[in-house]
């Protein structure tokens, strides 16, 4: 066991301390561990303008913004400024877009897209757009029929549907600009991310890793929809990418077709792998980097071998899509931990060299500092319990198993933890220079497995294994965690009795907004935890929150409440939770939470009078 390890299992037998905050109801509770530290670390930002064009907001993937006119003092005045009504019941994971006085809102299926009017009284509709997807994809979709967002880009407005296709709209009249097919979700492909934009370079991903299907990222041409280049994550070099410029740290990682090689044979092609996260995108570098998501099928018995390129992550050429480097978290993935997870790109001040890094917090419980310019690990502490994994040996970059936790064929194996979802799933972090703190919504859980034969049927779910979540110590299931990145340990933690599973905030006011499975919508403060203002919206919130300057000149944050996405779907598609297993997992954890939030879809914007 690793000093960071018992460290952080330590925090969970110390003392709660609840802190007050100016609301009806009663506080989440804050845990002060003193170990981390708030401190300013200088960055290289892009100019805040004040609009929000990209779910990450910038190319860095922090999320911060330089707005500060709500801040800590005044946040308690917040008020909803309007409201808009998506008609879409189902888990609302987008990020709002704001450019140019309008703000632009991607549904899940139907993937509806919404213009609204910034400059009038209640941001009435400008135009939207219906791309009528096949009904047939929601059969296709493993975790409610979500999307992760648009992108505006040089006055388009880019999104995908879930059936495969991405499209391109005239950002001002909503005119169809071009329409690319990608997917096939007859196989089991859909599209749930949200597109990144580089050098006229849309960079969209697939979904569909428990359908059996090969994960890709594709790179479309920004001013007509043509394919440029597509690089997959199981297969040949050829096809994966990787040529003379791929140079990756560890020896592991070394070798020809590994692609091929790591597999059983043919099983690459049924091997999942998909792009479904954030990208991040570093312009000294010319770097693009993403995660890619678990190996097919779940039961790890069925694919001897490391299942190269799944559950690790690329950095490449942002142009050619060239793989530069790669390093795998979870090779030969037990547990369904998808390396999808966001990169942070950040320069930090570390043994007295300021390095450029990046910070991954992985769905297998550690965050990652890893030097982005080689795919060296500098650092891997766990940020959530952890009990199926000792540590990360720096020298090789493996991940240290624990084999009593390992599921097995045709026997229940209890008190695994993190579970299938990870310590963290997509919900995505931010990063302030402010404080210095990375800001984690995460999970607080473990589970029972059993894994059994699984047979390849394309279309179908390909996944051999049952399981069923609960809470992990101290009862809780969600947590805020405020992570001091230069010290590798927490400087506080907020917990929720549900996952928190929507994305964060922060900005120049000193505040992190996010939201709960149970509807509220909390402002913190960045520095402490103190929750200084909350808000009861119509439903859960698992979406990713956004703050912007209005035309009027006045800073507004806005979220989407609609609960959904994996564990949502509980409520979005009423299940019945008499099943433990219901949402692959979801039911014996959250048997009364159908009595609690009800299906929505609205849109809240908020500003101070």
């Amino acid at each position: 066991m690793t000093l960071s390890f018992r460290i952080r299992c330590a925090t969970y037998l110390t003392g709660v301390c609840l802190l007050s905050c100016g609301c009806h109801t009663k506080p989440s509770p804050v845990q002060n561990l003193a170990a981390g530290q708030v401190r300013p670390i200088a960055q290289i930002n892009d100019s805040d303008d004040g609009e929000w064009h990209r779910a990450t907001k910038d190319f860095a993937n922090r999320r911060y913004s330089q707005l500060d006119q709500i801040n800590s003092n005044n946040v308690s005045r917040l008020r909803v400024a309007f409201t808009f009504s998506t008609g879409v019941a189902h888990g609302q994971e987008a990020a709002p877009i704001v450019a140019n006085k309008t703000m632009y809102l991607a549904t899940p299926w139907p993937n509806i897209l919404y213009a609204l009017d910034l400059t009038k009284p209640g941001a009435p509709i400008k135009w939207k757009y219906e791309p009528h997807p096949s009904p047939s994809s929601k059969g296709e979709a493993c975790c409610d029929s979500v999307t992760r967002g648009a992108v505006f880009d040089n006055g388009k407005i880019i999104f995908s549907t879930l059936d495969g296709y991405t499209i391109a709209l005239d950002a001002e009249s909503g005119k169809e600009l071009w329409k690319t097919r990608l997917a096939d979700f007859t196989k089991g492909e859909t599209i749930t991310m949200a597109p990144m934009v580089v050098h006229d370079h849309v960079y969209i991903g697939n979904s569909g890793g428990e359908f059996g299907v090969r994960g890709w990222l594709a790179s479309l041409d920004a001013k007509d929809g043509k394919l440029l280049w597509k690089a997959y994550s199981t297969g040949p070099d050829s096809e994966v990418r990787i040529g003379p410029r791929f140079k990756p740290f560890y020896a592991n990682d070394k070798g020809s077709d590994l692609g091929v090689k790591t597999w059983p044979p043919d099983a690459w092609k049924t091997g999942g792998g998909t792009v479904w996260g954030f990208l991040s995108y570093d312009p000294t570098l010319n770097l693009i980097y993403y995660g890619t998501a678990n190996p097919g099928p779940w039961n790890y018995v069925q694919r001897p071998g490391d299942n190269k390129w799944t559950a690790g992550m690329f950095a490449r050429d942002a142009d050619t899509g060239e793989a530069v480097w790669f390093y795998q978290m979870s090779p030969h993935d037990l547990y369904d931990w998808d390396g999808v997870n966001e990169d942070v790109l950040v320069d930090l001040p570390l043994n007295g060299t300021t390095r450029k890094v990046l910070l991954r917090p992985d769905r297998n419980g550690y965050l990652y500092t890893i030097d982005r310019a080689s795919g060296q690990v500098l650092s891997a502490n766990p940020y959530a319990f952890i009990n199926t994994t000792s540590g990360v040996d720096l020298k090789t970059g493996a991940l240290q198993h624990i084999p009593d936790k390992a599921p097995r064929v045709g026997q229940v194996v209890r008190n695994i933890c993190p579970v299938a979802p990870g310590a963290k799933d997509w919900q995505p972090s931010s990063f302030s220079p402010q404080t210095g703190l990375l800001y984690i919504p995460h999970q607080n859980m473990c589970m029972d497995e059993e894994l059994m034969a699984a047979n390849y049927i394309p279309g179908t779910p390909y996944i051999g294994a049952s399981v069923q979540y609960y809470s992990g110590p101290g009862g809780h299931m969600g947590e805020l965690t405020a992570w001091d990145p230069i010290a590798g340990k927490p400087a506080w933690v907020i917990k929720d009795k549900y996952p928190i599973w929507s994305g964060t905030v922060s900005t120049a006011g000193g505040l992190v907004f996010f939201g709960t499975m149970d509807g509220w919508f909390k402002a913190a403060d960045a520095k402490t935890g103190t929750i200084l203002w909350q808000f009861k919206t119509d439903s859960g919130v698992i979406g990713q929150p956004i703050t912007y300057r209005g035309p009027d000149g006045k800073q507004y944050i806005a979220v989407l409440s609609g609960i959904g996405g994996w564990p949502g779907s509980i409520v979005a598609a009423k299940l019945d939770t008499r099943d433990g297993t219901a949402g692959n997992g979801w039911g014996k954890a959250l048997p009364n939470i159908r009595n609690e939030v009800t299906a929505g879809g609205t849109l809240y914007v908020f500003s101070l009078p």
